[in-house]
């Protein structure tokens, strides 16, 4: 019997990212409804895998958890500012009812998502699309640029305790991908020369999110967080680092101005 290549689940990964890829673009090209719809619907079933990953035997309370999570990013989109936070607490509120494990990993993390996606929808309607391709563009080149250079140079691993399969290669090569996606958008928005060392570094803070997410899995020993997409796992699997890069752009957002581009 053959050994297992090392490009073996380059199909699936290609097929299903298309597929992501097609629904999210599109629902960032529509915005308004479409958009936010999306942003609740990933909130949910990722708050609906972390419950399972936390507690396998969760059931119907881990559906619950997830509707709860989705509706907390819908509402946070009707109340001010300063309500938001506590909004988007109330999946933990749901979680302290119900399963009561593990408090701080399911509340930190649900928030972390919940923030990313009503922050997204927000970002989407107050600077327009273009800005939001570019963070896609962002993440998309520094998982593909991660994953070719990792696996065609190899070397040091990054941080094997938490991410055996990461490289330092596969990591350099992410920044420069993503610089290059900076670079890019140099061309036709009103961005400054800072747009790439700023793609470089959420591409770095992406990469912590799939790190983060991976750290989560080892410590309740689960490799996937679903089997939802094939060769990506579940949607926590294959968003951990677009998670991670949307919480950077929100807080770059809030530290410089952002030239509002629209098509």
């Amino acid at each position: 019997m053959s050994s297992p290549s090392k490009w073996d689940d380059l199909l699936p990964r290609i097929a299903s990212g298309a597929a992501l890829a097609a629904i999210g673009l599109g629902c960032i090209w529509a915005g308004g409804f479409w958009f936010t719809t999306l942003a609740v619907v990933a909130a949910g079933v990722m708050a609906w895998e972390l419950a399972r990953i936390i507690v396998p035997e969760a059931g119907a309370d881990a559906y619950l958890l997830g509707l709860v999570a989705g509706l907390s990013v819908a509402a946070a989109r009707l109340v001010p500012d300063l309500a938001v936070v506590p909004v988007l607490m109330l999946p933990a509120v749901a979680w302290d009812l119900t399963l009561k494990r593990d408090f701080k990993t399911f509340g930190g993390v649900t928030l972390l998502i919940g923030l990313a996606a009503w922050g997204l929808a927000e970002f989407r309607m107050t600077y327009g699309m273009v800005w939001l391709f570019w963070l896609v563009g962002v993440v998309i080149a520094t998982d593909i640029a991660g994953y070719f250079v990792g696996k065609t140079l190899g070397g040091a691993k990054f941080w094997p305790a938490i991410s055996p399969k990461k490289t330092w290669s596969g990591i350099i090569g992410g920044w420069v991908a993503a610089a290059l996606v900076g670079a890019v958008f140099l061309t036709f928005t009103d961005a400054g020369r800072d747009l790439i060392w700023i793609s470089s570094v959420v591409a770095f803070v992406s990469q912590m999110g799939d790190i983060g997410e991976s750290a989560v899995k080892r410590r309740y020993g689960v490799k996937d967080a679903s089997n939802l997409i094939p060769g990506h796992g579940g949607l926590m699997d294959r968003f951990d680092a677009l998670l991670g890069a949307s919480l950077a752009m929100l807080v770059v957002a809030l530290l410089v101005d952002v030239p509002e581009v629209r098509f």
